[in-house]
């Protein structure tokens, strides 16, 4: 099994890729795969997020890119800024993660939270996408992104703003 404990500088050379979905790339304790099939442990520094294209250095010195695997996301498309802010408002105010791009607010999917976007105007779609979410005010610190079941059915699992933040304080 490859040892992974520490970070690369982000313009190293990947002899290796590790392909894990945004519920993942929050946990800084793992047990896992490379997409070559080598099982890998991971033990990084808590609170810290791993997004795409990071770069990480195993034991053996052996550099490993991070990968956003596609993941079940909603998307709000629209080209008007001042609907989109309002989206990206309301779904922030429930500690929802948000990416971010021109045009575009995508969510992990959540059929509440997409309703409550339909009742602010705008169409949702359902994809199977990478989720980059914003890594918000506070910069690197990164968190544990866990189901809450927010809604009354059990809905709702998708990471919080709150969780990618909250480690890096303790």
């Amino acid at each position: 099994m490859i040892l992974i404990e520490q970070r690369a500088p982000a313009d190293t050379p990947a002899t290796e890729r590790l392909v894990l979905p945004f519920e993942l790339r929050c946990k800084s304790r793992l047990r896992t795969r490379l997409q070559s099939g080598e099982e890998a442990g991971l033990f990084l520094e808590r609170g810290a997020v791993m997004h795409a294209g990071d770069r990480l250095l195993a034991n053996d010195g052996r550099v490993v890119e991070v990968v956003a695997s596609p993941e079940a996301v909603m998307e709000v498309r629209s080209d008007d800024a001042l609907l989109l802010a309002r989206v990206a408002y309301h779904l922030g105010n429930r500690h929802v993660a948000v990416e971010l791009q021109p045009g575009l607010v995508r969510f992990a999917r959540d059929h509440v939270l997409g309703e409550m976007v339909r009742g602010l105007g705008l169409a949702v779609s359902e994809n199977e996408a990478p989720f980059a979410p914003e890594r918000g005010a506070y910069g690197g610190h990164g968190g544990h992104a866990h189901p809450h079941g927010h809604s009354a059915d059990g809905e709702g699992r998708g990471p919080r703003i709150h969780d990618m933040m909250l480690i890096g304080r303790r």
